[in-house]
């Protein structure tokens, strides 16, 4: 059966949900029914084809999440032109970079966003946009005179409004470039996810079948919508299956999502494990460490009672209506995840990567294997790359309609990615059991997972310690999700003492920080006595060091 295109499920949900509730942010600034969705969606058109916008263009979106960021993406897909996905928290210069590197012709920026950017710096742009009330803020004459004839324009075109038979997006575009998802924000040799919109389709299509929803349910965006896993599954699926999507436009503070999924009552919550572990760690795990409370958690008369009050309580803090808790990322802490599977609570971990748009596997929370990844979809085929597939790790390979395109120019990044037979490499290792479940038990590649899903890539950050004074090599692990670097100092400062060889690496460290998001800031340094220990081709073995 033929893949169905995502923006079919739009034009299908805005039929039957006209006048529903589509999109708000949480604090109010911005909301949107159905109908007025496609009015702002046309209205965008119109805006951007007398301002000689083409098909194919692409168009930069760097803001936090919000109702605007959605009505943005939904609007570029459907005017067959391209998403660029910037992260705001990325440095100016990487925002700089990456707008270069994308030749994006627009670009939309939220709050924090146009605070920080030199906009003489982007010359390549015709316009920056501010994405919270859509006004102009550079552009040349010819553009500006332009984007103040809009509304006339808009007015001929729709001169009785935005109806409902007006909405024709189209859907016979698989194979063309839908959008570039920066995984960084490096100023170096970036790489730009490219991904299709038989990609975008594959992951909504297996939504639609697996993880089922109604119009009127309710969904909180607190990942990063500018990343795949947040832009999937917190937003693009449930928008087209007629959900109400409420963006979270501040921090994700512990007090904060606590508010908020009360506020909210989510049907599902997409979360990365950090999140899920604070709400246990906090206020689970310090009721039931005693030792009476142990004894009753294991008797089998009394824990039926003991786990189905902790249940009750996790499902209040959720909101009351959670029928699915998702989470991805990253590995879960074992003694959390124990708890989750003792109480019978709807979790599953699933598995993906931006690669994939994002998602590789996923299993129904009641019939999730324990410590697992689930099972592949069926849009994405997984082979572990071993003599022993299930008993023996090896890498993770996928192949299928959720695949990339591969890496915006970056020719010699998407050679190294693909196997000779066409199957992707994850950097991930892993089994498959007998039931085709997923374990993955280590990564050969090295990227830490910020709190909030962000890709953090150490790699970068020891190149900035390593030019640092008295710095000979670094490394940076993740622990207790914080980051620290070990860093080898220069033989020639021993004659330092140990405070003033303190001060120097501290000096460092918040020098190093000034040019990194928070998300990537390096919280200690370590140092260590001898130098690393390396490969024979001297790269620093980095599983010697956690």
């Amino acid at each position: 059966m033929a893949t169905k295109h995502y923006l079919s499920y739009l034009q299908e949900t805005m039929h039957s949900n006209w006048d529903g509730l589509a999109m708000a942010d949480l604090d109010g600034e911005n909301k949107y029914t159905y109908a007025e969705l496609a009015a702002a969606i046309a209205k965008l058109h119109v805006t951007w084809r007398e301002c000689g916008i083409k098909e194919g263009d692409k168009i930069a979106l760097c803001g936090r999440n919000c109702a605007n960021w959605g009505l943005l993406f939904l609007a570029i897909e459907s005017y067959k032109a391209v998403v660029v996905s910037i992260l705001p928290d990325f440095t100016a210069e990487g925002i700089y970079s990456l707008v270069d590197h994308s030749e994006a012709v627009l670009l939309y920026v939220g709050p924090n966003v146009k605070k920080k950017l030199d906009l003489t710096q982007m010359k390549g742009l015709k316009a920056t946009i501010f994405m919270d009330d859509m006004t102009l803020l550079n552009a040349d004459d010819k553009f500006t005179k332009k984007f103040e004839g809009v509304e006339a324009a808009f007015k001929k075109a729709y001169p009785d409004g935005v109806k409902l038979e007006d909405v024709h997006y189209p859907t016979d575009n698989y194979d063309d470039l839908a959008i570039i998802n920066y995984t960084s924000g490096s100023t170096g040799n970036p790489k730009g996810v490219m991904l299709t919109h038989l990609n975008l389709s594959g992951n909504v299509e297996f939504a639609h079948t697996r993880i089922p929803h109604k119009p009127g349910d309710t969904v909180l965006s607190m990942l990063p919508i500018a990343h795949m896993f947040g832009l999937m599954f917190e937003f693009l699926y449930q928008i087209c299956e007629g959900a109400q999507v409420y963006f979270l436009t501040q921090a994700p503070t512990p007090s904060v999502l606590m508010k908020a999924f009360a506020q909210v009552k989510p049907f599902m919550i997409l979360t990365v494990p950090l999140v899920v572990e604070k709400i246990i760690k906090k206020g689970v795990l310090p009721k039931i460490s005693s030792p009476v409370a142990k004894i009753m958690w294991k008797t089998p008369l009394l824990r039926r009672i003991i786990r189905g009050k902790v249940k009750e309580g996790l499902d209040k803090t959720f909101g009351g209506q959670l029928r699915y808790l998702i989470i991805g990322g990253a590995a879960l802490n074992g003694e959390v995840e124990q708890v989750l599977h003792d109480i019978k609570f709807q979790y599953c971990v699933g598995y993906g990567m931006t690669e994939c748009g994002p998602l590789i596997s996923y299993e129904d929370w009641w019939a999730y294997a324990f410590h697992s990844c689930g099972k592949e979809l069926p849009q994405c085929h997984v082979r572990i790359d071993s003599e022993d597939p299930t008993g023996k790790d090896g890498e993770i390979q996928v192949k299928g309609i959720n695949v990339m395109k591969g890496y915006y120019k970056n020719e010699e990044a998407t050679k190294a990615v693909f196997t000779e037979d066409g199957w992707m490499r994850t950097g991930d290792l892993g089994i498959l059991d007998k039931e085709g479940n997923i374990y993955i038990h280590g990564r050969s590649k090295n990227m830490i997972l910020g709190p909030s899903g962000q890709n953090i890539y150490p790699e970068e950050l020891e190149d900035k310690l390593n030019s640092m004074p008295g710095v000979v090599e670094s490394i940076v692990v993740e622990r207790e999700g914080k980051l620290v670097a070990l860093v080898y100092p220069d033989p020639s400062a021993e004659m330092m003492s140990a405070k003033t060889q303190a001060q120097l690496m501290e000096e460092n460290r918040i020098a190093v920080n000034k040019n990194l998001p928070a998300y990537s800031q390096i919280s200690a340094i370590e140092l260590v006595a001898s130098e690393f220990e390396k490969t024979p081709k001297r790269s620093i073995k980095r599983y010697l060091y956690k």
